[in-house]
């Protein structure tokens, strides 16, 4: 079988000015490519470190985790995919293993939506990728349409699974989640927050000891900032006036048992995109890639075959 590949583009370290953390940048690009890790740095406005991870051949495949998710998520979906596809499965900054520039109150910019759209942008320019398909779970979904809104000849086909078209359809646990005063709280008392993860992800996916594991594990690697505001903006987004300039092939999947994100969000998508194709699971959630994988990936797998 094919390895995992993992490592890192030289490019140049961005060229704003801003003393210990232009530093900071620096040296976490240099190390880098000593040790072959696979991080990326970006450039202002909007600079930091990208961790990700590509396997694989073929035309190049983007896939984006949602909220207090990160690249693992896509493993098994890009080791399938890796035969015949080039994909890559980028952290967005402040989750997995990906960080802002300072991650602190001055730089929250860094982990808006919008912010995540420059940051696959960034991405395919710095590594080569003219073009490529992008493939986004909930928030990362938000994310992949809203590249092919603002760069349609960058995005092939845009696919979102269990994806918001308006932040409305969150459900209240996430909209407070996005309130400052109220992440705080719970960042205050993290084994709180553990605890309530592990019982609330049981509802979330067929496996839920399996999906636990996987939320402790992600959100181990979570900081404060990135978790309100990424969250805060994807409450405030509305896209339904822009998804009429999307024209390239785009696909929509929901699961009838989606408790995070109203599912009925899918009639949003068809009507804004007439020629999307929108995929209803019955017996899935949040998580059609790991509650109905095998129906997932054949429906992944034949939208991505679309000429």
């Amino acid at each position: 079988t094919q390895s995992w590949k993992r490592w890192t583009r030289q490019n140049n370290p961005c060229n704003w000015r801003g003393g210990s953390k232009q530093f900071y940048l620096l040296i976490t690009n240099a190390i880098a490519r000593i040790i072959a890790v696979p991080l990326l740095v970006t450039e202002a406005p909007n600079p930091g470190i990208i961790h990700y991870e590509t396997y694989g051949r073929g035309r190049p495949v983007l896939f984006l985790h949602g909220w207090l998710g990160s690249w693992a998520l896509w493993r098994p979906t890009i080791e399938a995919l890796g035969q015949e596809y080039k994909t890559y499965s980028l952290d967005f900054w402040g989750f997995g293993e990906s960080r802002g520039s300072g991650e602190n109150s001055a730089n929250l910019q860094s982990f808006q939506v919008d912010s995540f759209v420059e940051m696959v942008s960034q991405f395919m320019d710095k590594l080569g990728i003219p073009k490529a398909a992008v493939v986004g779970h909930s928030m990362g979904g938000t994310v992949s349409l809203n590249t092919g809104i603002k760069y349609p000849d960058k995005v092939v086909k845009a696919c979102c699974i269990g994806s918001p078209i308006n932040g409305n359809s969150l459900n209240l646990l996430l909209k407070l989640s996005g309130v400052p005063a109220f992440a705080f709280i719970v960042w205050r008392f993290p084994p709180l927050l553990r605890m309530f993860l592990r019982i609330y992800s049981r509802f979330m996916a067929k496996d839920g000891k399996k999906m636990a594991a996987m939320i402790s594990q992600d959100v181990s690697q979570v900081t404060m900032e990135s978790f309100f505001q990424s969250i805060g903006t994807l409450r405030e987004t509305n896209l339904t006036d822009q998804l009429n300039k999307i024209t390239m092939p785009t696909l929509g999947i929901y699961g009838k048992r989606d408790i995070i994100v109203n599912p009925n969000q899918r009639h949003l998508l068809a009507k804004g995109v007439p020629h999307a194709k929108v995929v209803y699971i019955e017996d899935a959630g949040h998580f059609p890639m790991l509650d109905t994988p095998d129906l997932f990936l054949e429906t992944l797998r034949n939208f991505l075959k679309i000429k």
